[in-house]
């Protein structure tokens, strides 16, 4: 029995069980087949509308700036080599590394004892060559005079033999006394031919003195520029880089001593691409002498110069590629050979473009603008120039209509905007200031105990960072890379 009522039980239990997911489901499938049954309810929807910054185009003439990085270099430099050989007995107390020399200046001696001694022979020389020049044309003179006797002499002795001859004709002498005559008048032509051949050897004697007096004077001269050779002179202003001797030193012939460079007389060096390089020439196909700008940048501090475009290399050079440039610098206050700077070149004007900011042009070429019932439009226009953040554009129908200054995915044509109008000095906004920092006395006295320790920092840009941290605020960023140099 007790068997049987357990049974009984779990077959109600499941019967139960069995009706209620039954009932269940027929509940959800009435559910489900309602839902479907009822019409979908969309609430309305409202348009978005997004707020923009529009800037008005206006199509102005602009001189955009091409900017590249160069390299500071001197045009006049010198290598200081030694013309003699020897030992060093003199140093300038200026002759050290970037001392600065003026134009004649004795930047060394080398000792002049053999140069010296071969003077006083080449002098001794000349004076022995002198000496047998004036014999040799006392000589000449002499035999000269020789001559003009023995011609006296033969004329006379010439007279005679007429006189003999005249006196045979009229029988009076004999022709004995007439032979007489005739050879003594042929003894005494002789004599005037021997007399002829010591003068013709008397001025070959001078000829050859004055030879020997030219290669002495000659040697004398030599000897006196090996002398003048051990003594080395500035030839123009400027500073020396490179030394390398020291006093009581030896040095070889051609030996290189040092590097004089004029540092007044200084010039860039800057690589552009080809179609850069095409926008600075002028119209015969010459480089243009337009204006550039140039700026090095140091710890927070800027020097800066100007100049003008000179000249461009002759050939590309061998793996390289554009075209290298030069451009003079007026006023290298604080620049020196080697420095690697930013160039700015202003180029030829160019008319009729507008100034967007860079994010105003898509990477379609195109911009949008501001359309009836503030709706955005697309605009094709064609990039003229990149100016930093800016760029340059021009486009049919561009003048006068607002631009959107920021693009964005959320933008595209047909989207209704809330303009935001800037004015045209908001539009050309300037730059944004550099962060300043108060620095507290005792970091601020750190700061200027390094810099003023810095060995390796020119005098010019020590003085203005000097000037710099002396301020109640400084720019945070020169304040960074000096405690970046610091270590801490």
């Amino acid at each position: 029995m007790r068997f049987l009522r357990q049974s009984l039980s779990g077959l109600f239990l499941f019967a139960v069980t069995l009706a209620l997911l039954v009932y269940a489901g027929a509940m959800v499938r009435d559910a489900i087949q309602d839902r479907l049954s009822q019409e979908a309810r969309v609430p309305p929807q409202r348009e978005r509308v997004f707020a923009v910054n529009v800037e008005t185009a206006e199509p102005r003439t602009v001189a955009p700036i091409l900017t590249a990085f160069g390299e500071v270099q001197s045009r006049r430099t010198l290598e200081l080599r030694a013309a003699a050989s020897g030992t060093v007995i003199e140093l300038s107390r200026d002759f050290e590394e970037g001392a600065h020399v003026r134009a004649g200046d004795v930047l060394l001696r080398i000792d002049p004892a053999d140069a010296q001694a071969a003077l006083e022979r080449a002098e001794s020389d000349l004076m022995d060559a002198e000496a047998e020049g004036r014999e040799a044309e006392r000589a000449l003179a002499l035999a000269r005079d020789e001559l003009d006797a023995a011609q006296e002499q033969a004329d006379l002795r010439e007279r005679a033999f007429q006189r003999q001859k005249d006196l045979e004709a009229r029988g009076v002498g004999t022709a004995a006394a007439v032979e007489t005559a005739e050879l003594a008048a042929s003894a005494a032509r002789q004599a005037v031919l021997t007399r002829r051949q010591a003068v013709s050897t008397a001025e070959a004697r001078v000829d050859q003195a004055q030879t020997r007096l030219a290669r002495a004077r000659i040697a004398r001269d030599e000897a006196q520029r090996r002398l003048d050779d051990t003594v080395l002179r500035a030839e123009f202003d400027g500073s020396l880089s490179g030394v390398s001797v020291v006093e009581g030193g030896l040095v070889a012939t051609n030996e290189r001593l040092a590097q004089l460079v004029d540092n007044n007389a200084l010039e860039v060096a800057l690589r552009i691409s080809t179609p850069q390089y095409a926008r600075l020439l002028d119209d015969q196909g010459n480089l243009a002498p337009l204006p550039v700008t140039v700026t090095l940048s140091v710890l927070g501090a800027e020097l800066e110069a100007t100049g003008v475009l000179t000249r461009d290399s002759a050939a590309v050079g061998e793996g390289q590629t554009g075209r290298l440039i030069f451009a003079r610098l007026d006023n290298p206050r604080g620049f020196k050979p080697g420095d690697f700077v930013t160039v700015g070149v202003t180029e030829p004007a160019v008319e009729n473009v507008v100034r967007l900011p860079a994010t105003a042009l898509a990477a379609d070429g195109a911009v949008l603008v501001l359309g009836a019932d503030e709706r955005l439009e697309i605009l094709p226009v064609t990039l003229v120039r990149r100016q930093g953040d800016d760029v340059l554009v021009r486009g049919r129908g561009l003048a006068g209509r607002e631009v959107v200054r920021e693009r964005s995915p959320l933008l595209g044509p047909g989207i209704k905007v809330r303009p935001l109008r800037l004015s045209g000095d908001d539009a050309q906004s300037a730059p944004a200031e550099p962060e300043m920092l108060e620095l507290t006395e005792e970091r601020r006295a750190r700061l200027v105990a390094f810099v003023e320790n810095s060995s390796g920092m020119p005098d010019e840009i020590k003085s203005s960072i000097l000037a710099r941290l002396q301020q109640p605020r400084v720019p945070a960023q020169m304040v960074e890379r000096l405690e970046a140099r610091m270590g801490g």
